[in-house]
């Protein structure tokens, strides 16, 4: 199995040479993030991909994680505050427009988002959307892998300061975490020439018959 291999390869890249990742690669782990799972579909969250290296050196400003400069593309992931009818209205005819099927036929469905998600607190429906972004970052930092294009999910950073140079408050999200991509500079990461370390799986996974 190729991705078992591309997973094998993958660490967490901790210094980055100067080398652009092709737009086409980034593109595909853009689309792949795109097709993650999400819960009912809604990807209640967004993605940014930043290049521009002036506006990452403001997210980067102060933090630890040199990778946010470093890197060809940052990614930030960043989560709907709060879940609104219009939300979950406009998603109904999203679905009606792609598959060409009447939003009356959806009914029920609305119906049950609007149950579910609108008799939450804010709080809830940010955690929820939260999780769902964590599960599009997977699939992102796995497509990378498969690409031979280097990733590092990042938590460390100052989300205030993302928040604001995004003008994320204004589109009702939060930044909820970020991955680089780029190229290892093999020379100059310790960690490049690393075995990867996992716990045994006998111990790790569990079956149950």
């Amino acid at each position: 199995m190729e991705l078992i291999k591309s997973l094998n390869w993958r660490y967490a890249t901790k210094k980055y040479r100067n080398e652009k990742i092709p737009i086409e690669k980034v593109q595909q782990i853009l689309d792949a993030i795109s097709l993650s799972a999400s819960s009912a579909g809604m990807q209640p969250y967004r993605v940014f991909s930043i290049e521009n290296e002036d506006i990452r050196k403001q997210i980067g400003e102060g933090s630890f994680n040199a990778q946010i400069v470093e890197s060809s593309h940052l990614l930030v992931f960043a989560a709907y505050t709060a879940v609104t009818a219009e939300q979950i209205s406009n998603y109904i005819d999203h679905i009606a427009t792609v598959r060409d099927t009447p939003a009356e036929g959806m009914v029920d469905f609305k119906k049950s988002l609007e149950t579910y998600l609108l008799n939450r607190s804010d709080e809830e429906n940010f955690s929820w959307a939260a999780r769902q972004a964590y599960i599009a970052l997977g699939t992102g930092i796995i497509a990378a892998a498969e690409l031979r294009v280097d990733a590092t999910p990042m938590e460390g950073f100052d989300q205030q300061k993302v928040d604001e140079v995004l003008g994320l408050k204004n589109k009702g999200l939060k930044s909820i975490v970020m991955l680089s991509l780029g190229y290892r500079d093999e020379e100059n990461d310790y960690f490049a020439k690393l075995k990867k370390v996992r716990t045994p799986k006998e111990e790790f996974i569990s079956v149950v018959a």
